[in-house]
């Protein structure tokens, strides 16, 4: 059994090459990074995002020849795997459009509420 403390130089190496990894910023204090790592970790993995992470999607078969890349990088399997990062990258936006339009909806619903006084109102002059 190894017992590592906080001052081990193996454990040091560990933080930097984790830190490294999900690529935070240096910081003299290897302590500090760790910290970092810490809120880095329990933010990815919060029930949502653990939930969205584990959703599969499935839907409809893609003809990815039906689809026009736009260039070629003269490798077939590249031209393919930019298609699906492209069909990826579509679906996405879709989805912080939908976002989007729910905002703009709740945000109306906020300050476009059309009450009125029809005893201020006048007809004519």
């Amino acid at each position: 059994m190894i017992i590592f403390t906080v001052n081990n130089p193996d454990f040091k190496a560990g933080v930097m090459a984790l830190a490294n990894l999900l690529q935070i910023q240096r910081h003299d204090d290897y302590l500090v990074m760790l910290k970092a790592i810490r809120i880095l970790v329990q933010e990815r993995l919060t029930q949502d995002a653990i939930a969205k992470a584990s959703q599969s999607k499935e839907g409809l078969p893609v003809a990815l020849e039906k689809h026009i890349l736009g260039f070629d990088t003269g490798d077939a399997v590249l031209n393919e795997a930019a298609q699906i990062l492209r069909l990826l990258h579509i679906e996405e936006l879709r989805e912080l459009q939908t976002k989007i339009n729910e905002a703009i909806v709740a945000v109306q619903a906020i300050i476009a509420d059309p009450k009125t006084d029809h005893r201020l109102g006048k007809v004519g002059r």
